[in-house]
């Protein structure tokens, strides 16, 4: 008689660049999988940029998650947020009830960091979501509206755009921005002036894209001046207001504009102990990703912590190392259920990459850098065959094509509710509805 085997249930918490690979991967005669997200859909972060700046439809870079695993018959999506952890229960609590486990995996990413600055957060814009890309779209949008309709008084502080933060994320929405400015803009509000419309890219460090080599954050650099951005390095931003921008020097920017691109901190999930959990709301982890002082409970992803000889103050918060470790639980998960020794993770540098515009990008791998059209070409090559599936890569593909050619786009869409026109009407007989 065949036997048979129990599964185990594996519950996964986030269907990000770390969750999907796992969850694809799990074995269905070994295991059961609840993914648990508080969005239906995987978001490809690194295209952010393209649709805050109208050059590529949010639908193109978001995969609903049923879509994603249609044919995964092990794996059940639920759309909730987790409350907390019992560890010692082996359960969850969730917005829509409470789930048992054999196996915990947490893959909740990071969240933008306003270092307890309530004031940026309250008025500042972020990009860690497609909704948040839309949102930028509609402001930026609006405030080229409201600049052809202003009075002259007013119109400075809708004329200065702030960018904080200038790694990989603002850098590139401020080429694209600068960008934008000369080719775009001019043509749909052709009595704007748009040699007075301000971009300034603040930066706390000495450099521009920071983290990678001499030769990108002189190549940034130049391209970004070039281009007309206003740089300030070595500067912090202390305080925003809505209307007013205030660095740490005492200099002032008015601004109705402040996109925050300065930091991530990581997502949390009460009930972890406060030994597992290091700087940046981290989990500690093992080179397994199983998390400190638990025999159950992996942490992959931006939020894992995992001390390595090579990286001794853990890995950098990207897309590859999260598609990594995901890749490599999947395969460890099922080494320990049939009692083999698992896979330490390591992590393989495979380089990094930022563009700043229109044949204008920069690129470290680990045999060389370099910049230019031919970083630009590999950029773009790159970026497509992350894309979860064909049709939107020939989308995307064909959407830069044509904003290659034309130096133009028509997703210039502001996309708000209006007012219910229910909301203020009267009935028959005289009374509001």
């Amino acid at each position: 008689m065949k036997e048979v085997i129990k599964k185990k249930k594996v519950i996964l918490v986030g269907g990000g660049f770390a969750g999907i690979p796992l969850a694809r991967r799990l074995d269905k005669k070994l295991f059961e999988v609840l993914l648990i997200d508080k969005i239906n859909h995987h978001q490809f972060q690194p295209l952010f940029y393209q649709v805050a700046t109208s050059q590529i439809e949010p639908a193109n870079i978001s995969f609903p998650l049923r879509y994603v695993f249609k044919s995964k018959s092990n794996v059940l999506i639920r759309l909730a947020e987790v409350t907390r952890i019992f560890p010692e229960e082996n359960k969850i609590s969730t917005t829509i009830g409470d789930f048992d486990y054999d196996y915990l995996v947490i893959a909740i990413g990071c969240k933008t960091n306003f270092f307890g600055n309530n004031a940026i957060c309250s008025h500042s814009l972020t990009l860690k979501s497609t909704y948040d890309a839309i949102k930028i779209r509609n402001h930026i949008l609006q405030t080229f509206e409201n600049i052809a309709s202003a009075k002259e008084e007013n119109k400075e502080a809708l004329r200065n755009l702030v960018i904080v933060g200038a790694g990989p994320t603002g850098v590139e929405l401020a080429g694209a921005f600068a960008e934008i400015r000369k080719n775009i803009l001019p043509k749909d509000y052709p009595r704007i002036d748009f040699a007075k419309f301000n971009i300034t890219l603040v930066e706390g460090t000495k450099h521009t894209l920071n983290n990678m080599s001499e030769k990108a954050r002189s190549a940034s650099r130049k391209y970004l001046q070039d281009m007309g951005v206003r740089l300030l390095t070595e500067t912090f931003v202390t305080d925003y207001d809505g209307n007013t921008l205030t660095l740490n020097n005492g200099n002032k920017i008015i601004t109705k504009t402040v996109i925050w691109a300065a930091g991530v901190i990581a997502n949390k999930i009460d009930g972890m102990p406060a030994s597992s959990i290091t700087h940046g709301n981290r989990l500690i982890v093992n080179r397994i990703n199983q998390v400190a002082g638990s025999e159950n409970i992996f942490a992959i992803g931006d939020i894992a912590y995992m001390e390595t000889p090579k990286y001794p103050k853990g890995h950098p918060q990207v897309a590859n190392v999260a598609i990594n470790q995901g890749k490599n639980l999947a395969r460890n998960l099922k080494r320990i259920l049939r009692g083999k020794e698992p896979t330490e993770y390591e992590y393989k540098d495979l380089g990094s990459m930022a563009t700043i515009g229109r044949n204008k990008a920069v690129a470290d791998f680990p045999f060389a850098s370099f910049k230019g059209y031919f970083a630009w070409f590999v950029w773009m090559f790159l970026h497509l065959m992350l894309i979860l599936n064909m049709r939107n890569k020939i989308i995307i593909f064909i959407d830069w094509a044509w904003v290659y050619v034309t130096k133009n786009s028509s997703l210039r869409l502001i996309l708000t509710q209006t007012d219910q026109p229910c909301s203020s009407e009267k009935n028959q007989t005289g009374k509001e509805s």
